[in-house]
């Protein structure tokens, strides 16, 4: 009998682990996030690589209707899950729908949530660096929050496995291991103008998440206001 790849992980919400990926020369897993939303539909976020187990593990779960991608670098499989449905909706922000011009995406994502997410799901959007900005998303009836680059938490375990000397310690400055939790530092220097995204993390942390989950590291189920202020301490600082 195959593993299975869906975690059930609350009332409605499952993860799913991806491969390793190369970026820049550096692994990367991948993880993915499947709500249900009332209606009975699915709300898919930053899809991993589409395997035929995996395929019949979503099938089980319901329809898929909504593909959404957080930031322009999570687009990787979105063209492989639109292909196996291709009536689900594909959302994502401006610079996703911009690099991926072949696919029919919704209108850019934003502030607001739309009123496909039926009011379960809250979203921010994370704006004023150069080099990228992303839609971070709370899963209000289980109080999680969903990042994808904006926390990274690499446990020592993954980075001795996986990464060359050299790029552990490029990871420990860049305080993207557990402890610090934090974005990457060069996306972070980035960010010139700090106000629009304060605004979006003050929004995220309202609905008071408990749990936070993250496409890269070890994510955290609970003690998430904790968390977030450690995760986010460069940027609620002054």
């Amino acid at each position: 009998m195959s593993e299975q790849i869906l975690q059930q992980i609350d009332t409605g919400l499952w993860l799913g682990e991806g491969p390793v990926v190369d970026f820049h020369g550096m692994p990367y897993p991948t993880r993915m996030v499947i709500a249900r939303l009332p209606d009975g539909d699915l709300w898919v976020w930053s899809p991993v690589e589409l395997t035929a187990a995996l395929k019949g593990e979503v099938e089980a779960l319901g329809p898929v209707a909504h593909l959404v991608s957080p930031n322009p670098i999570h687009y990787l499989f979105l063209a492989q899950w639109h292909e196996a449905w291709p009536d689900a909706k594909l959302w994502g922000p401006a610079a996703t729908i911009k690099k991926c011009d072949s696919l029919p995406f919704e209108p850019a994502l934003e502030d607001t949530a739309p009123d496909a997410w039926q009011g379960v799901i809250t979203q921010a959007w994370f704006r004023g660096s150069f080099f990228m900005d992303e839609i971070a998303f709370v899963h209000e009836p289980t109080h999680t929050a969903i990042f994808a680059d904006l926390s990274e938490n690499f446990s020592d375990d993954f980075l001795k496995n996986n990464w060359k000397g050299w790029q552990r310690a490029i990871a420990k400055v860049w305080g993207i291991t557990v402890g610090k939790g934090h974005a990457p530092l060069e996306w972070r220097l980035s960010w010139l103008n700090r106000a629009p995204a304060r605004k979006a993390l003050a929004k995220i942390m309202a609905s008071q998440p408990d749990r936070v989950i993250m496409a890269h590291g070890e994510w955290v189920d609970t003690g998430g206001d904790a968390f977030l202020r450690q995760a986010f301490a460069w940027l609620i600082r002054d």
